[in-house]
């Protein structure tokens, strides 16, 4: 099974990792290569007691990238000569 998995770098320079179709499921590490093996953990353990919490992982989902603007920049206008 693979689940898709965010990293951030929190703000104590650890990096944060999570599963965004496991609710709550969230670990850090202090690399990319630890918040990736605390986070495994994380999921296995999730996967272990998800009988008992009654819910299932989604046996299907999509991923999807969206552009946005951030509403801190200006947009910028072409200049008109």
């Amino acid at each position: 099974m693979e689940l898709p998995v965010i990293l951030n770098k929190g703000s104590d320079g650890f990096i944060v990792a999570e599963c965004p179709v496991i609710p709550g499921c969230i670990s850090q590490g202090r690399t990319r290569m630890e918040a990736l093996r605390n986070i495994r953990e994380a999921i296995e353990v999730s996967l272990e007691g998800r009988d008992e919490e009654g819910w299932e992982p989604p046996s299907n989902y999509d991923l999807a990238r969206v552009k946005v603007t951030d509403p801190r920049r200006p947009l910028r206008h072409p200049t008109k000569i």
